[in-house]
């Protein structure tokens, strides 16, 4: 299989292939890039218009064509340009998955400005929070937002502020647009603002997602973007190629269930890939599994990409049986930590049919930059994959040194989707990327054929004893007790051992296992250092982030709380 992979990617990437490879120096450094990407993000929309009537965006019952996009992006962006909106200023949106955050987002890049994707579950002191950090002078809301932000609008420096979905528009008096009546002015003109928008240009500002501290937000360019679209283009032509079936690769896959929220950088992935591909894109208000699966029927969705934790949710539903032969060609899933069960259970559930994929990255790596997918997935299903190419991965011991295989220390990553580092913080910029190289602050190793493997946190290792525990085995393998639904691993001070090793696990409804037979099945497959010593069986969900990971901080806080603020002793049938 390597030397097949070898030879197709030696093919794709040739002089004058679709994707050849050229050096260039940016900001003085030497990267390996895309020599026929798009120019930009702005580029990717105009090439659009050759979409015409087909279906694009679809949110229950409402359908936006390709061209209808368009002359609501070319409306939105001239009435931000009579605003005062122009290139580099920062354009903040926050709203669900509606079609209008789409819209926002295009007209921001057509008119060369930074959009600021809010995180739609922060709280107004957040919101105003990230607003005023990124220096936004417009703002793009639905109606939960403007509740959250209305008593702040006063304080905050904006040119212009749109609304969507208001419930009641007269509460705007006058301090924002309502975007339907912005829509109904359009009219018909799709020309964009004449801007030259370059590659390096700054073309993003999204926000980690905070677990460790306040957000901070990362910066990224228009070469970083597209470099993310060209990367999945070549993997899926990369896949036929393997396949034996190039034309498979061309179109690409025709629709696509978005659940990832936009502010998240799976989410935006998701959102311009499917732009540049003349894919349709399907929206939901929010999760839910029955909605789901409903229209991945109807739609006819061939692919979809979701956390690990709704993924298990799919797979679990009875009704995944009313779905036709073909409906679907592949499941991807990143944001966390994907334990291996899961893709053992697509290839049971769906004998192969159904490629999985794992996109490795951060907010920083602009998504995916480890990948691991289809027979490579099958065969390893405990790896990130490998890089993506143009990306350099190393991993780095305690001392800077570059790791050989087999050994365990921190992923480090550079190419051209590194972002150019966290927007007015020099601090934590220097602290996470050196020489052109991200610290990704997970441990990882490399094996002999190259593929990488997580094993944790950096911060979420378990030292017990002397002994590194990592959490990602653990869940691993409580992952496959039939009666967890799912499980986080934890440490906790110990004045003997350091720290113990605390599993707090959602046990799935009607069952009843106890703590014994827990930790009886984790010493079966787990070194006994490994083993829980505490584990509390909850029936209330895990505390997570949007993007679906699981808020340990707080967990910690949660457990220790319960024990008056020392180590719990002993195990646990209930927290």
């Amino acid at each position: 299989m390597s030397d097949v992979r070898a030879r197709a990617i030696k093919a794709l990437t040739a002089t004058g292939a679709q994707f050849e490879l050229e050096e260039i120096t940016v900001r003085g450094r030497t990267l390996r890039v895309f020599k026929h990407a798009p120019r930009s993000l702005r580029s990717v929309l105009e090439a659009t218009e050759q979409h015409g009537d087909r279906d694009f965006l679809v949110f229950r019952h409402e359908r936006v064509t390709f061209a209808e996009h368009r002359r609501q992006v070319a409306g939105l962006a001239r009435w931000l340009a009579e605003q005062g909106i122009t290139k580099g200023d920062r354009v903040a949106i926050g709203m669900r998955n509606y079609p209008e955050w789409v819209v926002g987002f295009w007209a921001a890049m057509s008119l060369g400005a930074v959009a600021v994707p809010l995180n739609a579950w922060w709280l107004g002191p957040e919101l105003v929070y990230a607003i005023t950090d990124s220096g936004a002078k417009a703002l793009l809301i639905d109606d939960e937002r403007w509740e959250r932000l209305e008593s702040s609008l006063d304080e905050l420096d904006l040119a212009a502020v749109a609304v969507s979905r208001m419930r009641a528009p007269e509460r705007l008096d006058g301090r924002a647009a309502s975007w339907e009546q912005l829509r109904s002015a359009f009219g018909t003109d799709t020309a964009l603002p004449d801007v030259d928008v370059q590659p390096d240009d700054h073309a993003t500002i999204m926000y980690t997602s905070g677990t460790t501290g306040q957000p901070k937000g990362a910066l990224a360019t228009h070469r970083n973007h597209v470099t993310n679209i060209m990367n999945t283009a070549l993997f899926g032509a990369l896949a036929a190629q393997i396949a034996g079936n190039p034309a498979a690769a061309d179109p690409p896959p025709p629709a696509s269930l978005q659940v990832f929220p936009f502010f998240h950088i799976g989410g935006l992935t998701g959102l311009y890939t499917a732009t540049a591909f003349g894919s349709k894109l399907v929206t939901m208000y929010k999760w839910d599994v029955d909605e789901a699966i409903d229209i991945l029927a109807s739609e006819h969705i061939t692919g979809t990409g979701m956390v690990p934790m709704l993924l298990r949710q799919l797979l679990d539903s009875p009704r995944l049986d009313e779905l036709p032969d073909g409906a679907l060609a592949g499941i991807s899933s990143g944001g966390a930590s994907v334990p291996p069960d899961l893709i053992r259970r697509i290839e049971g559930r769906f004998e192969s049919r159904v490629s999985p994929a794992n996109g490795y990255g951060l907010t920083e790596t602009t998504s995916a930059i480890i990948i691991n997918a289809g027979a490579d997935y099958f065969a390893h299903p405990d790896s990130i994959g490998r890089p993506v190419l143009g990306a350099d991965v190393r991993i780095v011991g305690e001392s800077g040194e570059e790791l050989p295989d087999g050994e365990v220390g921190e992923l480090h990553v550079r190419g051209p989707n590194i972002v150019d580092g966290y927007w007015n913080k020099p601090g934590p910029t220097a602290e996470a990327f050196t020489d052109g190289w991200f610290h990704s602050g997970d441990l990882a190793y490399r094996d002999g054929d190259g593929f990488y493997y997580v094993v944790d946190r950096l911060k979420d290792v378990v030292i017990r004893g002397g002994e590194n525990v990592y959490s990602s085995e653990v869940e691993a393998v409580l992952f496959e007790h039939p009666a967890i639904a799912d499980v986080a691993v934890i440490g906790i001070p110990d004045d003997t051992y350091g720290e113990e090793v605390v599993a707090v696990a959602n046990v799935r409804p009607g069952a009843t296992p106890t703590v014994r037979e827990i930790q009886e099945f984790s010493a079966e497959r787990l070194a006994r250092f490994k083993v829980p010593t505490t584990v509390l069986l909850r029936d209330d969900p895990l505390p997570r982030t949007a993007t679906g990971k699981v808020l340990k901080r707080e967990l910690r806080s949660e457990v220790l709380g319960a024990a008056g603020g020392d180590a719990p002793s002993g195990a646990s049938d209930g927290a």
